[in-house]
């Protein structure tokens, strides 16, 4: 490997939550090699987790219209001009090893796993769970390979910054929708793209709003563009006033609209990891999944499970009742939520996990080196 790459290309991750549990890679990689330019290649729709990062130079977006994998190799092949010095896999998959290679990056670095050895030119050992240990938080993970080529971690908490632009268009559409300027914003996330298994009933969630709007919040609906009829499933729910954003918003309004909010409440899924990198107190439902993976950085979020034998399953779909969710109860929910309405929130609002169910040490995040 070169002691002083110049060009670096990273392969980010294919998900808003590991996009941002990517940031203290990310942060490390430019203060280990300040000096080099740093090109992100991203799934198209990710890109804006990125935008207005000091952290990076470039970002590369990968279209999702592409007809085949033959498409996305051609991709990756555009960049072989380029003469990218170190490059690295942060998907555990092949076709991420296969792209830095179609790329022409003179040293490909990743974990070894998916058959993929022999793609990359410095194959690094799986750490923890590959040595009999738990496993890693997906931050400690993603920092093992920059710290594999002689770069020192700066701590795993995460960070998102905010364009002027995303910070304009949110005020925009806030006031579009007559929101006051000061206004306690509570923002409420009911979806989940990981599958129907992962999310609060909806009309829950609609309850947890109506005590939130009682309370003198503002409550915010979001989710995916594929999301908006659950949105207005939600709204039609409750009893009190409520806007739903949905696809108006777009990633770059999520983080300006967190980064300015008192509250969200949400499910196992992206937008959690959002308002984290902003220090936004969260409530978070979890259900078939575990914190095996995401424990880190939990002081700003309060994890909510039930002690259901089934869980975690991991699927999709449940097959049963759905108890894993449906024992969660509303009222222990607008507990955790509404401390954080109050002014004090900051000095009285603290995180961590509801162990009724949550079978993993909760740990906060270690100091970082960037804002």
């Amino acid at each position: 490997m070169p002691s002083e790459p110049r060009k670096i290309l990273v392969r980010a991750p294919n998900w808003v939550g590991d996009v941002v549990m990517a940031t203290p890679a990310l942060r490390a990689l430019r203060a280990g090699f300040p000096h080099a330019r740093i090109c992100v290649a991203v799934r198209e729709g990710l890109e804006p987790l990125l935008e207005g990062s000091p952290r990076i130079d470039e970002i590369v977006i990968l279209r999702n219209d592409r007809k085949g994998p033959s498409a996305r190799l051609r991709e990756a092949a555009a960049l072989r001009s380029r003469r990218f010095d170190l490059g690295l896999a942060l998907p555990d998959s092949f076709s991420a090893a296969l792209f830095l290679r179609m790329a022409g990056v003179r040293h490909a670095v990743g974990y070894a796993r998916d058959g993929r050895r022999f793609l990359l030119h410095r194959a690094v050992s799986l750490p923890g769970e590959a040595k009999g240990r738990p496993m890693l938080a997906r931050e400690h993970h993603v920092l093992g390979l920059v710290e594999a080529i002689g770069v020192r971690s700066l701590g795993t908490s995460l960070e998102l910054f905010v364009t002027p632009a995303e910070s304009r268009a949110v005020e925009r559409l806030l006031r579009e929708r007559g929101v006051e300027a000061g206004a306690r914003l509570a923002v409420l996330a009911p979806g989940a793209s990981y599958g129907d298994s992962k999310r609060w009933p909806v009309g829950r969630f609609a309850a947890v709003g109506d005590l939130l709007a009682r309370a003198g919040a503002t409550v915010l609906w979001v989710g995916s563009p594929s999301e908006a009829p659950l949105l207005r499933q939600a709204m039609a729910a409750m009893q009190s006033p409520s806007h739903a954003l949905g696809s108006e918003l777009g990633l770059g309004g999520l983080k300006a609209l967190l980064e300015r909010s008192r509250l969200l409440v949400c499910n196992d899924a992206g937008a959690r990891h959002v308002a984290v990198a902003f220090g936004t107190p969260c409530v978070m439902m979890i259900g078939p999944t575990s914190l095996a993976k995401t424990s880190e950085n939990l002081e700003r979020v309060r994890v909510l499970a039930a002690d259901v034998e089934c869980r975690p399953c991991y699927l999709r779909t449940c097959p049963i009742d759905h108890r894993c969710m449906t024992r969660i109860e509303i009222e222990r929910v607008a507990a955790a939520a509404l401390p954080a309405l109050r002014d004090d929130a900051e000095i009285c609002w603290r995180g961590g996990a509801d162990l009724d169910g949550v079978r993993t040490t909760a740990r906060a995040g270690s100091p970082g080196g960037g804002s």
